[in-house]
């Protein structure tokens, strides 16, 4: 087999995709946004009370460079639906100030939705920083 597919990971971030009908991957949980642009997105989905799944992409920055090789998208977060990426935070701003976000992900929209997009709150400045661990000595 040619290494491009044994690439367990790549593969591991392709099959969540196939598997959840709505994932978003970002800085952060849900519950713990690490990231503004994480946050305000995690807001829109939660408005239009939309279930999703989320991957925090911090834990391990192959994450990240793996899901940017998939998808095309250089950017954190990345919202994908049914297999399909929506794309980031402007955009899933935008498609949920439109009205649109909602059927995208396959959902009615509340009747009572403010029209403008959820700000969100990330985790609080003096949050932990990542530590690494130094063995060189």
């Amino acid at each position: 087999m040619s290494q491009q597919t044994e690439n367990p990971l790549r593969e591991a971030i392709a099959g969540a995709i196939r598997e959840n009908d709505v994932i978003l991957f970002m800085k952060g949980t849900p519950e713990q946004p690490m990231c503004g642009f994480s946050a305000r997105s995690v807001a829109a989905l939660e408005a239009l009370g939309a279930p999703f799944a989320a991957v925090d992409v911090l834990p391990d920055p192959r994450i990240r460079q793996e899901l940017s090789a998939l998808s095309n998208w250089p950017t954190i977060p990345q919202l994908f639906a049914r297999g399909e990426l929506i794309g980031g935070c402007d955009i899933i701003t935008e498609m949920y100030e439109s009205g649109e976000l909602a059927g995208a992900l396959g959902i009615e929209a509340p009747a009572d939705l403010p029209a403008e997009a959820p700000a969100g709150e990330a985790a609080p400045a003096e949050a932990p920083p990542l530590q690494i661990e130094n063995r060189l000595s």
